[in-house]
């Protein structure tokens, strides 16, 4: 078998593999930088829980819409991850519970209660599609959301930039030097809903935060510089969703899934070879002597 038949014939014979690409990205170039942000602020776990937060939200629009129409349930999803991440800060404010386990009570209803309500009028076959996603069947209208979302999440981060920065490293300068730090907390979280939701699109509500979170460890582990983080996590994530598109493709196997463990064997590889890595933990180069 050919380079090209290896490669490019899947992207040149057939639309859907070409529109998956494109998906994916668009979801690395948004999904990249706010997952770097996330682990920045220690929020990785929060992450996963406000992509399971969505499901009832989808499970509402699917149920509203009668079919698997991605708008509906992409506006349900929405409205459901923005209500578990306002109620459960909420919460952790006004009483002694930490906020991961105010979000982890959150996100556990949720998810139990998306399924449920998937369940009442779905199939096995609809409900995993919710939770697995199908890239392959992204349409243009699929395509324009999720373009739309990466286009606002680069526009908001590059306006919000400094004091975000500023709040992961030092929020009492931030509060010290009268930064509205809340305010630029809420705005992250819209960012980091709003691309749960288009991640959810593509691979579903258990694989969204993969394409997130594996990029951003890697990242993590290759430099410590953040805008260098920002792009090793924005290409990691558009590389594994290609090299899983091609694997799925002549493997015959889940695409959704496939990139995720694409990134997955990438990340297991940082922890070999990374300069923070075990290999050089544990068989450091001798050092030059006079």
């Amino acid at each position: 078998m050919s380079f090209y038949d290896l490669f490019l014939a899947p992207l040149a014979d057939y639309g859907f593999m070409r529109r998956a690409l494109v998906a994916c990205l668009c979801l690395s170039l948004g999904c990249g930088p706010i997952g770097v942000f996330l682990m920045m602020r220690r929020m990785s776990l929060m992450g996963d829980a406000l992509s399971h937060a969505v499901l009832p939200g989808a499970a509402i629009g699917y149920l509203v819409a009668g079919s698997l129409s991605l708008t509906a349930m992409g506006i349900g999803g929405l409205i459901a991850g923005l209500s578990v991440a306002l109620l459960a800060g909420a919460v952790s404010r006004a009483t002694s519970l930490a906020e991961d386990a105010s979000f982890a009570s959150f996100y556990l209803t949720s998810l139990a209660l998306g399924v449920l309500i998937v369940s009442l009028r779905g199939s096995n076959i609809d409900l995993l599609h919710v939770l697995f996603g199908t890239i392959l069947a992204i349409d243009s209208e699929a395509l324009t959301q999720i373009g739309v979302i990466t286009s606002v999440t680069l526009v908001a981060l590059a306006i919000i930039y400094r004091p975000l920065v500023a709040e992961c490293f030092d929020p009492g300068f931030l509060r010290a030097v009268g930064g509205r730090g809340p305010l630029y907390h809420i705005a992250f979280l819209v960012l980091v809903v709003l691309n749960l939701v288009a991640s959810f699109q593509a691979l579903g509500t258990l694989m969204a935060v993969g394409l997130m979170m594996l990029p951003a460890a890697i990242a993590q582990l290759w430099s410590r510089n953040l805008p260098t983080m920002l792009v090793i996590a924005s290409g990691t994530a558009l590389v594994s969703g290609y090299l899983g598109l091609i694997a799925s493709y002549h493997l015959e196997l889940a695409s959704g899934p496939t990139i995720i463990v694409t990134a997955a064997l990438f990340y297991g590889l940082s922890i070999l070879f990374a300069p923070s890595g075990l290999a050089r933990r544990y068989f450091p180069r001798p050092h030059l002597t006079g």
